[in-house]
């Protein structure tokens, strides 16, 4: 581990810790509290939480297989992606965004499947990710708008104009963002020619035509039913793994179906951000969020403490056990290529 990413992991660790601090200061909760309400959870759900979260990785695997496919020679196992995922896991526990490389590295240390070609797969695997979290993002401000809408409104607090209206919001924010878009698009078109010139410009210009690339590299797969299958089961796993655990402590066990899709989104945002395993802004959106459905800022806070744990939990499980195999494997391996590489290990009868 070179110096940059040191920095870049003590930077993302202090992130991590300056939240989580100031989530469990907001909500003044006590960690004898904390740990006395989760004690007494109902660990059934838990265990039905972990078989789902079981099946959304193998799903995750099975997609990945999909689009090797096209690419490499024979397809890899269902172990050797499955393990592969999930050594990825483990690395994001360490270092933000470190997951996908380990992925690809497991997987060539397994199967031999070059790390840059399994990588391009990876980058098309997370562009339909985020397509299906705008979709579903979309479909919970719709779902809950009014919800979402007061929410903001009570954010914003005193900033806004006396008698303002939700609906008078949204409208200044369109318009607003239509001048924005039609001002850049008269500046652009003006000095196109400039811009194209600039190192940044290029940049952007090439990383926006590799994400258009991968999305449309789906059409490229043999089996494209089975790819939409595991998205969408991918997705709906992970509703569930957090939506049946509501139902292990009394506090949240009469949230509803509408809670889990909000909070599935917004505890998927704050698993993006660049902190290791979401901690942190993981606890602090979904804490938050859980006040709009009657918690108080404590049982929002066990809430978001509870998933994420139970979540982590599992991957740290599912990690080690993967790295295991990965060692064994590996182990075998090299034992059988000195087999080969020995001309007296063998004996052939005569």
């Amino acid at each position: 581990m070179n110096v940059k990413n040191v920095f870049q992991y003590v930077i993302s660790l202090a992130l991590a810790g300056g939240l989580l601090w100031f989530t469990f200061q907001q909500s003044h909760l006590d960690p004898d509290d904390l740990w006395k309400k989760i004690s007494t959870a109902d660990y059934r759900w838990i265990l039905l939480s972990s078989v789902l979260t079981l099946v959304a990785h193998w799903s995750r695997a099975e997609r990945w297989r999909t689009l090797l496919e096209p690419v490499v020679p024979q397809r890899p196992s269902s172990l050797d992606t499955t393990v592969s995922v999930l050594t990825g896991y483990l690395a994001n526990m360490a270092l933000p965004r470190a997951g996908e490389v380990a992925r690809c590295g497991t997987l060539y240390r397994l199967t031999g499947v070059p790390v840059n070609v399994s990588f391009g797969t990876v980058v098309a695997e997370r562009l339909f990710d985020l397509l299906m979290l705008l979709l579903l993002l979309a479909a919970t401000f719709v779902l809950e708008f009014n919800r979402l809408s007061q929410f903001f409104m009570d954010f914003l607090g005193g900033k806004l104009p006396k008698g303002s209206s939700s609906s008078g919001l949204i409208i200044m924010a369109v318009v607003a963002l239509l001048g924005v878009a039609l001002l850049a698009w008269f500046l652009f078109n003006r000095y196109r020619e400039a811009l194209g010139k600039h190192p940044l410009y290029q940049k952007v210009s090439s990383f926006l035509a590799g994400l258009l690339q991968g999305l449309l590299s789906v059409r490229k797969l043999r089996r494209p039913g089975a790819f939409i299958f595991h998205t969408v089961l991918i997705w709906t796993m992970y509703y569930f793994m957090s939506y049946t655990l509501f139902f292990a402590m009394p506090a949240t066990s009469d949230l509803g179906p509408l809670a889990g899709l909000t909070i599935l989104v917004v505890g998927s945002l704050g698993m993006a951000a660049p902190t290791p395993g979401g901690i942190g802004s993981f606890h602090l959106l979904v804490g938050q969020v859980a006040l709009l459905y009657g918690l108080t800022s404590q049982d929002g806070q066990v809430l978001a403490t509870f998933i994420h744990g139970v979540s982590t939990m599992m991957v740290i499980i599912l990690g080690v056990l993967s790295l295991l195999v990965v060692l064994l494997r590996r182990n075998k391996t090299t034992e059988l290529a000195d087999v080969l590489d020995d001309p007296n290990a063998i004996k052939l009868e005569r």
